[in-house]
């Protein structure tokens, strides 16, 4: 990397912070649930038009864009999410949200107004790449996942991509830093539905039932030992029910009862081992009380394995850009999920945490909740590492290919 780079693009992004804030609480007052994506599917396409960057819309609501440096080289992607939650919000800012019930609440405009400045920086510089950048605005993921589908549908080939960097927001963290995680970063999920059935009877005169409710509150009791009895304690698991349903009246005893819950783990035998227990012990318990339980599960994301040497890059520019007490590493994974895993699964990748805390301004709701929101400084920062993340994975993807 040739010498003050790094403060040229710490100098650009921060004069670009009016308009990152701009993009910003736009996409904020206007979230949309995954794969309803259509006005920010259109205002992402409408910028990289202004931007000269070609593009093509994919997997239904997500855009992935092109910029082509003036020299042959090396591809590398950067992935921003677009979906929000359904979420009221109770922040009284003038940018709240104009959708009721829906709320970015996780950070994601954040994101993809990070990807748009870095796709602003990036095209300044495209007559000084050696290479390739690709930028991929993703829908769903905090639904179905868009991560895949994009990827099915080829984004990560013609031309080939040879790595992915993505970045999460994080109110746990003071703004103006990052934090990278070495291989494993998070878990793989599944969901679990269990049917508990029974037999219809009179509240009066249960003896001539089979108290679904009763079955499945011992189904319930009995799940909860598989995480404290049957996984390694040196390993981590979660086992959470999110959901139950049952009953049509407080005189009948219930037939059915349902259940839904997610299932979080860090190894893949341990994953076999949980859900292979789920199923084993609500169809013996429901057994042993009359009834029956069907299980069935619903496989979720697959666990995010950062690699190495990707990583070590982020630390670098990380480093590089903000200074090194700047730059946290973590030593365990979260037991959360994230979608980016598919794009690690298929190319070398890194995920880090942007910092967003601020706790004089009042940043300091975690994600996920109705007062969530973030210091717009961080936008800056978001910015100057995926510009910079691109920018030396490539000059060192052209350095190496010179020495051979």
């Amino acid at each position: 990397m040739s010498p003050g780079q790094n403060d040229w693009i710490m100098q650009q992004a921060q004069e670009l912070l009016p308009w990152l804030r701009a993009v910003r609480r736009d996409f904020h007052q206007f979230p949309e649930f995954g794969l309803e994506e259509f006005r920010t599917q259109e205002k992402i396409s409408a910028y990289l038009n202004e931007l000269g960057i070609s593009h093509a819309k994919v997997a239904g609501t997500g855009v992935v864009g092109l910029i082509e440096g003036a020299r042959p080289g090396a591809v590398v992607g950067l992935r921003g999410d677009m979906d929000a939650l359904p979420i009221v919000e109770e922040n009284a800012v003038e940018y709240r949200s104009q959708i009721a019930g829906r709320m970015h609440a996780c950070g994601h405009d954040a994101h993809m107004t990070c990807l748009l400045g870095a796709a602003r920086l990036l095209a300044a510089q495209k007559q000084q790449l050696s290479g390739s950048v690709k930028l991929f605005f993703q829908p769903a993921e905090e639904t179905v996942g868009g991560a895949l589908p994009m990827i099915r549908e080829g984004v990560l080939d013609n031309p080939r991509v040879e790595a992915v960097f993505g970045l999460h927001v994080s109110p746990e963290l003071a703004v103006g830093s990052i934090a990278v995680k070495y291989g494993q970063m998070n878990a793989a999920s599944d969901d679990v539905h269990i049917v508990v059935r029974g037999e219809n009877g009179h509240g009066a005169y249960p003896h001539n039932g089979k108290d679904a409710i009763v079955i499945a509150a011992h189904v319930i009791t009995a799940l909860q030992t598989i995480i404290s009895r049957n996984v390694d304690p040196r390993d981590s698991a979660v086992l959470s029910l999110g959901m139950i349903a049952g009953g049509t009246a407080s005189n009948i005893i219930a037939s059915e009862v349902k259940l839904t819950g997610t299932i979080r783990t860090l190894d893949k035998k341990v994953r076999a081992m949980v859900k292979e227990r789920v199923r084993e012990v609500a169809e013996l318990t429901a057994k042993s009380l009359g009834g029956s339980a069907e299980v069935a599960f619903e496989e979720g994301y697959t666990s995010l394995i950062n690699d190495n040497a990707m990583v070590d890059l982020v630390k670098k520019c990380g480093e590089e850009l903000l200074g090194r007490e700047r730059v946290k590493v973590n030593e365990l994974p979260s037991l959360g999920v994230e979608d980016f895993a598919f794009f690690a699964e298929h190319v070398p990748s890194a995920f880090y945490h942007l910092g967003v805390r601020n706790e004089e301004a009042g940043f300091v709701y975690p994600v996920h909740h109705p007062r969530f929101d973030l210091d717009e400084r961080s936008l800056v920062i978001g910015t100057a590492m995926q510009t910079y993340n691109a920018i030396t994975f490539l000059q060192e993807r052209a350095a190496s290919l010179q020495e051979k």
